[in-house]
């Protein structure tokens, strides 16, 4: 059946394709968690799951951008001298 579709559509997709789709569709759904995937697709090791979670440029861009806005405005006080020092 799948050699038929693939027929069908032009395509090559393999069995392997659709399940690593599935799982980085998985792995990036905030509802369900990374150790039901790591279940479901029958990982012993957590880590292996992980390789699913690759962050995209996009979401590096912001995280960095939120990070340097956090720090332009949070309130810095100076740090008291130490006994001895002016």
């Amino acid at each position: 059946m799948f050699g038929r579709a693939n027929a069908l559509l032009g395509s090559n997709w393999t069995l392997h394709d659709l399940r690593r789709t599935a799982a980085y569709r998985m792995a990036r759904d905030p509802k369900l968690a990374l150790t039901d995937v790591q279940w479901v697709l029958g990982h012993a090791h957590l880590s292996t799951t992980q390789i699913y979670l690759p962050a995209g440029r996009d979401e590096i861009v912001n995280a960095v951008r939120a990070h340097h806005d956090r720090q332009t405005h949070e309130v810095r006080v100076p740090a008291v001298p130490a006994a001895g020092y002016r």
